[in-house]
């Protein structure tokens, strides 16, 4: 997934957000937002899960009025915005502070960016974690490309055209695996993170 080329451009993209202040590393309020990331991962997490049980669980579908729930896709979505606020509290309790105000750079983006740069080029992540957080963007459908308004669209109607093949043509049980997977995923990346966060 990444090669030296990938992380070549990574590491100039990032030293480029750190002048701009859009990346900040301080020690002086390290961690004050840790709590907050760690319970938004908790949350979303949760909701993923309950989503996936109501999608597999005939009982409770129609215990809740709801026969036919498909709640699939956004588990998959849920799975990675659990991911994707672990990483935030990694970057949090290690003093690194993205801006959110950036309009020209997904924060998404960024967030990877800086994760790659602070913990994956220096040996404290390794390799498979970071490419499951690869992955779960890649399949909640958020951008990591570069290029403004031209990519955007080509990556929209990428996603578009494998959303519609996943929904249409491969059908439910394709999504229902493809939801676990995020689930199983989102559960050991977590764990793992926490780890880190506890050293900090």
């Amino acid at each position: 997934m990444l090669d030296n080329k990938d992380i070549e451009i990574i590491k100039k993209e990032v030293e480029s957000l750190i002048k701009q202040d859009k990346i900040v590393v301080e020690k002086k309020n390290k961690g004050k937002f840790t709590d907050f990331f760690l319970e938004n991962s908790r949350k979303s997490f949760d909701f993923a899960s309950v989503l996936m049980e109501i999608s597999t669980s005939q009982k409770i579908q129609e215990t809740l009025g709801y026969p036919n729930f498909d709640g699939n896709l956004w588990t998959i979505n849920a799975s990675y915005y659990s991911m994707f606020y672990m990483v935030r509290a990694l970057l949090e309790s290690s003093g690194i502070k993205i801006r959110s105000d950036s309009f020209t750079q997904s924060i998404h983006q960024m967030t990877f960016q800086a994760l790659i740069y602070f913990f994956y080029i220096n040996r404290r992540l390794e390799r498979r974690l970071i490419e499951d957080f690869q992955e779960a963007i890649e399949e909640s459908g958020e951008i990591l490309g570069k290029e403004k308004a031209k990519k955007l669209v080509e990556e929209y109607k990428s996603e578009k055209e494998k959303r519609n093949i996943f929904t249409y043509e491969l059908g439910q049980i394709a999504m229902q695996n493809k939801a676990e997977t995020s689930i199983k995923r989102a559960k050991s990346f977590n764990q793992e993170i926490k780890k880190i966060i506890k050293l900090n």
